[in-house]
């Protein structure tokens, strides 16, 4: 029983030689659970540790298999290359990943560094207990602060203020990240508009018709402007020739309008599509010919209200139909062939 009692305090002694193997290996599993569980997203602590992940534990480990020696290394440059050899190794891996069939994700990058992490600190542990102990480098936390204060009250002036200097810079550099990362990213603002069959899939549109024959399409619309928009559709039914370089409106009759107030969302480009806001819309044509139906979206709130069933054709209104055509309003259009009914 005294052996057992004996060999249990020998352990704990050796483990204090390694407590911040240990440490660097908790908080690199700790990151799975607190960056991968969708609740815990936006979360001060998943911030922390997924910072510590990308700029301090990779580099801490493979420092400590390099240098397992405490003689190697003060803690001054230990701290200093960790994060330099971080900042290193993560996109090293990044580039890695990108040839292969997981790719730069959230789930496959962070699993790789938490991987990488441990593997380092496991080398680390190995190399270090086959250092006799008195030459082994380790962390004391308790007397951390002590240490630190001893080794720069012992140096010269020149290099306190070097020392001060890296942390400041070390420090800058820390908060310029913190910025960036809980600063919305702004980045390109787009609108997608888009038409679908009534069975909700890109095909299946009436392009057929028959005259007073009713048809369905899907209208969609998805905010990416990072702002709120206040949107207006309006619909025309158009017959139309293009002649002399030249496109010639014959007929313009306008159809129906809606508008809709729809916030920002976010592209999502991992997981399954989602529609932000999508519209059946029905609709029946009571002449024989060929037309285009135009889908004419507007990123502001339109006042202007026309009538159903004049002819706009020859009118200011065209210009409407000119500037879809040239890509100054964005829209759609659907070819539409009515034939007389039996």
């Amino acid at each position: 029983m005294r052996r057992d009692t004996v060999a249990v305090f020998k352990m704990l002694s050796e483990m204090k030689d390694f407590q911040d193997i240990v440490l660097i290996i908790f908080l690199a599993l700790l990151c799975i659970p607190f960056v991968l569980l969708s609740p815990l997203n936006e979360t001060p602590i998943r911030m922390i540790l997924g910072l510590l992940l990308v700029l301090f534990l990779p580099g801490y480990s493979l420092i400590a298999v390099l240098f397992p020696r405490k003689e190697d290394l003060d803690w001054i440059e230990r701290v200093a290359l960790s994060f330099g050899l971080s900042i290193a190794i993560v996109p090293l891996l990044g580039l890695a990943l990108n040839y292969t069939p997981f790719g730069i994700r959230l789930t496959p990058i962070l699993l790789v560094l938490v991987i990488c992490t441990v593997i380092f600190a496991i080398s680390a542990y190995v190399r270090r207990r086959k250092i006799p102990k008195e030459q082994r480098f380790f962390v004391d936390f308790r007397a951390a602060f002590s240490v630190i204060r001893d080794t720069f009250s012992n140096l010269s002036l020149i290099d306190r203020i070097l020392t001060i200097v890296l942390l400041i810079s070390i420090i800058l550099a820390i908060s310029a990240l913190i910025y960036v990362i809980i600063t919305p990213k702004v980045g390109e603002r787009f609108t997608e508009f888009y038409i679908l069959g009534e069975e909700g899939k890109a095909a299946g549109y009436p392009t057929n018709l028959s005259v007073g024959q009713n048809a369905t399409v899907i209208i969609g619309i998805a905010n990416h402007e990072y702002r709120r928009v206040n949107y207006t559709v309006e619909i025309w039914l158009v017959n139309a020739s293009y002649e002399d370089n030249q496109t010639m409106i014959h007929e313009m009759f306008f159809l129906d309008a809606f508008s809709v107030a729809l916030n920002h969302t976010d592209v999502n480009v991992e997981g399954n599509w989602t529609p932000q806001f999508e519209k059946p819309y029905t609709f029946s044509i009571n002449k024989a010919g060929k037309f285009k139906i135009w889908f004419l979206l507007f990123k502001e709130a339109q006042e202007q209200r026309f009538e159903r069933g004049r002819n706009y054709a020859g009118t200011e209104v065209e210009r409407r139909i000119h500037d879809a055509i040239e890509g100054k309003i964005q829209s759609l259009n659907l070819n539409i062939f009515v034939e007389k009914a039996d």
